[in-house]
């Protein structure tokens, strides 16, 4: 039997999706507090979800005790899988974690402050076959752990159709339940609800002509210019291009359950309502 066709395993080429947790201090007692703080009120958001350690906004003479992070990680129960360095940071590997390429669009972003409504989180990859209830504001990374499918969600028997009107963008005509996700390499399209605990990534733009009260990710391949369209505004999470925001901060009474659009500008997410009438 052709070792291609063994029922038994496949290796095959293919990405996972991780969120990347972005080091910008050498300060671990600060960085402590400050994970604490925001993933206190809600421990169970990113419970058992990967994470590679991106150190690329670290000076060149400067280093972290990368056990340490690791160790912080997993005592809130964030599972890291690699390091993303620079060429010059040689000591990323002493972790015994492998080394991984980040395919950032326009590279590692450049050092600066987040306000509380916005954070660095992880560009998000082709999406792997994920059980319900798990959830990921993702980054892209090299292959370290399983197998990928380049465009799957965890459904069951009652798995929402998707139109594909052109290969750059996906139409859902059903809503999504808690633990569905959607993947679109171009822009998303969904015309249902986009139920609390869903997820919906595109690489493009995202449009919901529904109630959002999931995750919605768009431009997860490093795309700034992309936008989220959304009739009704109640979302677990937003997130363009890596720039995320969560229901820790309240959305002002003018967008909340409001028709809105999305967008990027200079790192920070911005919210205006839209004007249907």
């Amino acid at each position: 039997m052709s070792p291609k066709k063994s029922p038994f395993f496949e290796l095959r080429s293919g990405s996972v999706d991780t969120l990347m947790f972005v080091v910008k201090t050498t300060d671990l007692d600060s960085m402590r507090a400050e994970l604490t703080r925001r993933f206190e009120a809600t421990p169970e958001f990113f419970a058992n979800d990967v994470v590679a350690i991106d150190v690329r906004r670290l000076a060149d003479n400067e280093r972290v005790p990368l056990a340490d992070i690791a160790q912080l990680l997993d005592s809130v129960r964030m599972r890291p899988v690699g390091v993303v360095a620079n060429a010059e940071q040689g000591w990323a590997s002493e972790l015994g974690l492998p080394l991984l390429e980040a395919r950032d669009r326009r590279g590692a972003p450049a050092k600066q402050t987040d306000d509380d409504s916005t954070a660095t989180a992880a560009d998000t990859a082709p999406a792997t076959e994920t059980s319900p209830g798990t959830s990921t504001a993702s980054a892209t990374a090299s292959a370290a752990a399983g197998t990928a499918a380049a465009a799957a969600d965890s459904t069951s028997a009652a798995e929402p159709v998707r139109l594909a009107t052109s290969p750059q963008t996906m139409v859902v005509d059903k809503p999504l339940r808690s633990g569905q996700r959607i993947y679109a390499k171009g822009d998303l399209v969904v015309l249902g609800l986009v139920s609390n605990g869903a997820e919906v990534i595109a690489e493009g733009n995202i449009h919901i002509y529904a109630p959002l009260r999931g995750r919605a990710l768009a431009g997860v391949q490093g795309n700034h210019d992309a936008r989220i369209f959304c009739t009704c505004l109640e979302p677990e999470l937003i997130s363009i291009a890596g720039i995320y925001r969560t229901t820790e901060n309240p959305l002002p009474a003018d967008v909340l359950g409001k028709p809105v659009q999305i967008w990027l500008e200079e790192e920070k997410l911005m919210i205006e309502p839209l004007r249907l009438t």
